[in-house]
């Protein structure tokens, strides 16, 4: 008997090794790790390998919804929100509902009710399976979809997978699936966006750096457990828990905290998802003997797998293709929506001016002149997140050649895996041929999509180096930053971190060098200037979170100007700690 600890120990070493060593042969991680899996199962002298799913539903895929929520390019996800939603619920209905009567038809004595089963097991896409393509440099606009999608995917299949299932004991009813879908969705939203919310509030006030990063790890834990508890979709609520943690932490954690929340999530996110590969793999031998002495051998599993990941790319192609038609039609009337909300803006400008010359003649409408530019800057920043979103449709046209990699990204993968082992043993005669399904989609799609998605994204032509901001994006919202700075500098905004106000002639003296970009920064000893770099950094860090909320920049590009902004601070903290 292998000691469990150090199956373990070596897992996480193959996991990093292969994290390392796989992209220098332009070889996807995760298939190496499957491939590694599948080969230590095959020696004589390894026992047979099973895991139990509740390991992977509760234990597994929570944190590692979180982790990439946390990351989630939220203005980008706001604005492709509606196909987003579309591809999560419509399209795993669809491909639920077809690949069930297909199963229903072939497999003799299954019934619609396990067929349509084994079809939400089969649909949903993975959060996992996406990690594959976000590393090929894809469109941006691309990799939102699909990780959005795979984000949020799982609540459908896996309510579908429970209605259908209960539907083989006692009957389906329409209504109550709507219901119970509804009542999934809704209180997985409201649970997690608390748990979220509380993370913020109550980590914000956490100041040693070990008990707040205990803290984060439980999070996703307490969005997931009690939203289950009450009949909701916990993998949702982690998720929601995540988008608000990640959203909010710009503005509620120190860079201590950010830095740490990175590299921790990084971590375990590696760990795990290379884990579930690894466990995908071994437990393959297990699961062929289980099917061998049925059916005349593999082939039946084997065809019917194939033909079910037909009908699933059908399906989905079929949709995408719908939504390629609906944006382009959306995007012809997307120069008249800017002309209105430019005509808009000037409107804007138009009664402020007039407001600013004769308040009076306003006084019936708006009495307090404070209020009345709050509404102003509120409808201005509202019209220009508007013409922000067009100007990213407009840059960012999704095509047929988007849509392809759409369809042809959508693997499966670790819901597939543990849904299926989650079917009842009574009532399901045929449960080790639908689990020899299930892994075998799994495994011809990650195969057959992951080893050929580089060629198929280099084919149609839209490798486009990856997500991160473009230099001119950069240096456009670094030069905002630096006057937000010198605003804060000449209106005598900016203050000791102890409040007290600084030397007239130290802001004369230290104004046009703390506003130069950081690499043409000279090295400055004097502590006076340190804490102004630092009541400078705090003046810009404002001026970002205010930006964030119009749209114009994208999300990668904010968070690396904050994290430029966290490693400035933490470094000239450092300093001044080293001064005293």
């Amino acid at each position: 008997m292998i000691d469990p600890l150090l199956i373990v120990v070596g897992g996480i070493v193959v996991v990093s090794l292969v994290t390392v060593i796989a992209p220098r042969f332009n070889i996807a991680g995760p298939l190496v790790l499957m491939a590694i899996g599948l080969g230590v199962s095959l020696l004589p002298f390894v026992p047979a390998f099973t895991i139990n799913p509740e390991v992977i539903l509760i234990g597994v895929l929570p944190p590692l919804l979180y982790s990439a929520a946390l990351q989630l390019p939220a203005i980008e996800f706001r604005r492709d929100f509606a196909p987003i939603a579309g591809l999560s619920v419509l399209l795993v209905v669809l491909s639920s509902l077809g690949l069930g009567l297909f199963f229903a038809a072939v497999i003799p004595g299954l019934g619609l009710a396990l067929g349509v089963a084994l079809g939400a097991i089969l649909s949903p896409t993975d959060a996992v399976a996406t990690s594959i393509a976000k590393r090929l440099g894809i469109a941006p606009r691309v990799v939102t979809l699909l990780e959005g999608e795979s984000l949020l995917n799982d609540a459908t299949a896996l309510v579908l997978l429970r209605t259908a299932v209960a539907a083989v004991a006692s009957g389906f009813a329409f209504g109550d699936a709507v219901a119970n879908f509804a009542w999934a969705v809704m209180i997985a939203l409201v649970l997690g966006g608390l748990v979220g919310w509380g993370n913020l509030r109550i980590r914000e006030r956490v100041t040693n750096p070990a008990a707040n990063t205990a803290l984060s790890f439980t999070i996703p834990f307490i969005a997931y457990l009690p939203t289950e508890h009450l009949g909701g979709s916990g993998l949702v609520a982690a998720v929601v828990a995540g988008i608000v943690t990640g959203q909010g932490a710009a503005r509620r954690f120190t860079p201590e905290q950010r830095l740490s929340d990175r590299l921790n999530w990084r971590t375990i996110e590696l760990i795990l998802e290379g884990g579930v590969f690894l466990v995908f793999g071994l437990e393959l031998k297990d699961i062929v003997n289980a099917n061998l002495g049925e059916h005349e051998g593999l082939w039946y599993g084997t065809w019917l797998a194939l033909s079910a990941l037909g009908i699933s790319l059908g399906v989905r192609a079929v949709y995408v293709a719908g939504i390629i038609w609906l944006q382009g039609r959306r995007s012809r009337r997307h120069v008249v929506h800017r002309e209105r909300a430019e005509r808009i803006n000037e409107r804007i400008d138009e009664m402020q001016e007039a407001y600013r010359a004769d308040p009076a003649a306003f006084q019936n409408r708006v009495a307090d002149p404070a209020h009345a530019e709050r509404r102003f800057a509120f409808v201005r920043r509202r019209v220009t997140r508007t013409l922000a979103d067009l100007d990213y449709y407009r840059d960012s046209p999704l095509g047929w050649r988007h849509g392809i990699i759409i369809v042809w990204a959508g693997m499966r993968g670790v819901v597939t895996l543990a849904a299926a082992q989650t079917l009842p043993h009574e009532g399901v005669d045929d449960r080790p041929l639908l689990i020899f399904v299930a892994f075998l989609v799994a495994l011809f799609s990650l195969l057959l999509q992951g080893l050929t998605l580089s060629a198929v994204v280099r084919s149609v032509g839209l490798s486009e180096g990856g997500e991160g901001p473009t230099r001119e994006e950069q240096h456009a919202l670094d030069a905002e930053l630096r006057e937000a700075s010198m605003n804060a500098l000449t209106s005598g905004r900016l203050l000791r971190r102890n409040g007290e106000p600084f030397p007239a002639d130290l802001i004369e003296r230290a104004g046009a060098r703390l506003t130069r970009p950081p690499d043409d920064e000279l090295t400055v000893r004097a502590r006076d200037l340190l804490e102004f770099r630092l009541a400078s950094i705090d003046a810009m860090r404002r001026e970002l979170n205010h930006i964030s909320h119009d749209g114009r920049y994208s999300t990668a590009a904010l968070r690396h100007a904050l994290a430029e902004l966290d490693a400035d601070q933490l470094s000239t903290e450092l300093r001044i700690d080293g001064e005293d």
